[in-house]
């Protein structure tokens, strides 16, 4: 059965999936050569088709994979990647916020402090979440969790996926503004290990208010920018229509921020992207972390704290003077 939501690129992979159902729904003998031979065929042509148009994705497209209704969640990410989860609720000061999870858990024999945005599933979920879109207590209840986690030398993992911060007049009147700051200048001076992995949506700074950290990832086909598409062409052009031009114009896949030094590394996602294969996904992810865990927590925390501190002041690039000033060093433009 075909999936419910399909991308318009992916057309073809799908047409040649219903042809391999309806062959094998049709046909009685599967012991046939001949029978065989074709389902083999159309196999490796929906391999090898799947494998030409994600690797030639246009950011629009990226931006719509990364946005996809069945893509795995931080709560797909907490039953399949980690282990014994305990979640813990509330900021102490408002209430809680479910569009962000925060909790302890196991990965890879270690024990970590996970805090992740949540987008929910359901429309009641997507809506009990504010489809991702976290709260001030939100913040606050991570950043009290992953202080609580320093203080017993566990280190912080975090997953993002997230249009942005609510944007509405409670969560201004609550200090949505002044938490996020808070966030970010408490997360970089963190004494344990910060791993933060951008799954999904990396929007502005609800994504950045948990986003500073010894090792930033990005999964393959997932984006962090400072704005939406949308949200850009709507300043720019004064329309949406325009969110294609937009989004190249970001620079916000994978690859590019890789290339500026924004994130670490890429996480590469199973074939036609993590929607497809939830499991493959969470154990790529899970590889990561583990390993990214281990190398960041044998080092002195001094020298941890230093390299995290070098490391975002490298990030940027600009020009001056017909010269192009990145990672502290000038080149020509």
């Amino acid at each position: 059965m075909a999936p419910q939501h399909q991308l318009a690129f992916e057309k073809p992979i799908y047409e040649i999936e219903e042809r391999l159902d309806a062959l094998k729904e049709s046909t009685v003998d599967h012991e046939d050569e001949s029978i065989r031979e074709e389902l083999r065929s159309l196999r490796r042509q929906r391999i090898d088709l799947t494998r030409e148009i994600y690797g030639k994705l246009e950011p629009w497209e990226t931006v719509e994979v990364a946005r996809h209704p069945d893509r795995p969640r931080t709560s797909d990410y907490l039953k399949l990647a980690f282990e014994e989860f305990v979640e813990l609720h509330g900021d102490r000061a408002y209430g809680d916020d479910r569009a962000l999870r925060v909790g302890f858990a196991k990965i890879g024999g270690n024990k970590v402090l996970v805090a992740g945005l949540e987008k929910g599933r359901t429309l009641d979920e997507r809506t009990a979440c504010n489809f991702g879109c976290a709260h001030p207590e939100g913040y606050r209840k991570a950043l009290a969790k992953m202080k609580l986690a320093a203080k017993y030398g566990l280190p912080v993992v975090t997953l993002i996926d997230t249009p942005g911060a609510y944007p509405g007049v409670g969560a201004e009147e609550r200090g949505q503004a002044s938490i996020i700051a808070e966030c970010i200048y408490e997360m970089s001076r963190l004494r344990t290990p910060v791993v933060c992995v951008v799954i999904g949506e990396g929007g502005s700074g609800g994504a950045l208010a948990v986003g500073v950290g010894d090792k930033i990832a990005i999964l393959q086909y997932a984006y962090y920018s400072v704005i939406s598409p949308e949200g850009c062409a709507g300043i720019l052009w004064k329309s949406h229509a325009f969110k294609q031009q937009a989004a190249k114009a970001l620079r916000f896949t994978s690859s590019d921020l890789k290339s500026f030094g924004v994130v670490d590394d890429v996480i590469e996602e199973p074939l036609g992207g993590a929607h497809r294969d939830h499991h493959q996904a969470a154990n790529l992810v899970k590889q990561y972390l583990a390993r990214s865990i281990r190398e960041i927590g044998s080092r002195p925390i001094d020298d941890v704290l230093s390299d995290r501190y070098e490391k975002f002041r490298r990030i940027g690039v600009f020009v001056e003077d017909g010269q192009m000033i990145a990672g502290g060093e000038a080149r020509q433009a």
